[in-house]
């Protein structure tokens, strides 16, 4: 039963719920039906079906399983308060309960944003301010922290207004100062002309205008260097910008998986491009300017100045810079001394001197000087061979007489390995030279059945010897039959077919192809003939192809 955290039932009412969810899920009980009218399949584990004590609604549902409808009205940018607005007009007398300073309803005094009044509304009944209207926005998690929800771009479009009345201002009084002038000197009106703009320049307020901009004497006193910014109290120049002419660091290599750009710092400390040496690169990122020139040693001074300091030392590489580097080249020769004596001693105590002398770089990296080159079948035109790495095991160890390693010649007839000297397959054995070898081949199966056949045919007839040898090469060679060129035998390739035609006949039995009078005479032969295969695939049916009556019985789509 889907419903939720069953209660302490009875035992007659536990047998009667058991015989019920029984029944429904026999059919012969209708099913259960939730809050929405929905029937509940009678067939879902209680676990499933039954709610927690969270969730628990008192009647049979499922809808704990479901996903909740997820609303996300709240969280629209542009559902917000209305600023300033007020609810009809306002009262004529002071009503009781309201604000006692401005008289509304929908605040208290000491809520009051209106100016402190001498004399509140409550004691003048005048001035009475409309109630606010107060929304209740459900904001949403987005919406309550968007730090922009509410605001009206247009209100800034008024500090362009004032900016421009107060601009506008200051160019009319600068014009009719230069107007009020009784002389016509030039001079005067320079002067006139640069106290105005120096009176401008003084205020702390505004900046300039984008007419003064256009003045050719604005930069006269502070032509500096681009991308610098002078501070006239210290005298330091500090290179803040990048110079406009140059490309920007994120811009020389687009790809997003390259360095790393900081735009707070606006710095990069990898190269941009990696295939391009530092040497070559217009940037080759922070890092190569930092450990670059006597930059490390200045970063290893003045770690040594603060690990001085740190141990009691009077070292300080700004006030005493001199002193700081004495410092620093004794501390290193001191500790390249201890080094020496510790090692000393240690060798003295244990040995082992003979194991860190280590080879030239040279050898230990296996490069050399001499020039080799390979044709593509790879052979050598100039130069000389490079020696093989020999391997740990011992090579070219001959024993017993020979001349050649076990496993130097290799028998594809019978598919075994041996000696190349003797061409013996026998482990260990005794080298018997070329004798060992013209015995070897005399003992094959090979040489065995063409010297039979010989001396069974006729001596003076050499077709009989040809197809002989011709017979045993394909019944004792690896080579698979059916492949490379096949010449066959007219009268064979005819005897056979007949033989395939009898065999079908007798119903297609392979192991019945020869009768007992074939068998003492085909003993010898043990694979098939190309004759024999090629009559085999004349005679074979395109009815033996297990596709062959296939028919697609589904409709197309």
């Amino acid at each position: 039963m889907a419903s939720s955290a069953i209660g302490k039932l009875s035992r007659e009412e536990f047998r009667r719920q058991k015989d019920l969810d029984a029944a429904r899920k026999a059919g012969t009980a209708p099913a259960a039906l939730d809050e929405e009218g929905r029937p509940i399949n009678p067939h879902i584990p209680q676990y499933i079906s039954q709610a927690p004590w969270y969730l628990d609604t008192g009647a049979p549902s499922l809808s704990h399983q479901r996903r909740p409808v997820d609303d996300r009205t709240s969280n629209k940018l542009d559902n917000w308060y209305d600023r300033g607005a007020r609810a009809g007009p306002a009262a004529k007398k002071y009503r009781k309960g309201a604000c006692e300073n401005c008289g509304a309803m929908t605040h208290k005094k000491q809520d009051c944003l209106e100016r402190p009044r001498k004399k509140g509304a409550k004691f003048t009944n005048k001035n009475i301010q409309a109630d606010e209207i107060i929304e209740e926005i459900a904001t949403g998690y987005d919406a309550k922290r968007d730090r922009w929800n509410g605001y009206d771009p247009s209100e800034h479009k008024r500090i362009y207004e004032e900016y421009e009345a107060l601009e506008a201002a200051r160019k009319k009084l600068r014009e009719e100062e230069i107007d009020n002038q009784t002389t016509t000197d030039l001079a005067a009106v320079r002067k006139v002309a640069k106290a105005g703009k120096e009176k401008k320049a003084a205020d702390p307020d505004f900046g300039s205008s984008d007419e003064e901009d256009a003045d050719d004497d604005k930069y006269a006193d502070a032509a500096d260097a681009v991308g610098q910014k002078l501070d006239t109290k210290t005298r330091i120049t500090v290179r803040n910008l990048r110079i406009r002419e140059d490309t920007a660091k994120y811009l020389i290599n687009l790809d997003p998986e390259s360095a790393y750009y900081d735009p707070k710092t606006r710095s990069m400390r990898d190269a941009p491009l990696k295939n391009l040496a530092p040497e070559d690169a217009k940037f080759a990122g922070e890092n190569f300017f930092r450990y670059s020139g006597e930059a490390p040693e200045v970063q290893s001074l003045q770690l040594f100045a603060w690990q001085a300091a740190q141990h009691g030392n009077d070292v300080h590489l700004n006030a005493g810079p001199t002193q700081g580097q004495f410092l620093h080249e004794e501390f290193k020769d001191k500790k390249e001394k201890i080094k020496e004596v510790t090692k000393d001693s240690i060798l003295a105590k244990y040995g082992g001197e003979q194991y860190l002398e280590t080879a030239p770089k040279e050898i230990v990296d296996g490069q050399t000087e001499n020039y080799v080159e390979y044709s593509r079948a790879g052979r050598i035109i100039k130069g000389k061979e490079r020696a093989k790495a020999r391997s740990k095991y011992p090579e070219d160890v001959y024993i017993n007489n020979h001349t050649s390693v076990w496993g130097s010649w290799y028998d594809a007839s019978a598919g075994i390995w041996g000696y190349g000297c003797c061409h013996s397959s026998v482990h260990m054995s005794y080298c018997a030279g070329v004798v060992g070898k013209e015995a070897t081949h005399a003992s094959t199966a090979h040489a065995l059945l063409a010297s039979s056949s010989t001396m069974a045919s006729d001596p003076s007839g050499q077709d009989g010897a040809t197809e002989s040898q011709g017979r045993i090469e394909q019944n004792y060679s690896k080579k698979r039959v059916g492949e490379g060129d096949i010449a066959l035998d007219k009268d064979r390739l005819a005897v056979a077919l007949s033989e395939e035609k009898k065999r079908k006949a007798r119903g297609g039995d392979d192991d019945d192809r020869f009768n007992k009078k074939q068998k003492g005479i085909q003993i010898s032969s043990h694979d098939v003939t190309e004759e024999q295969l090629e009559a085999y695939r004349m005679n074979r049916r395109n009815t033996e192809d297990p596709m062959a009556n296939y028919v697609d019985t589904e409709d197309p789509c």
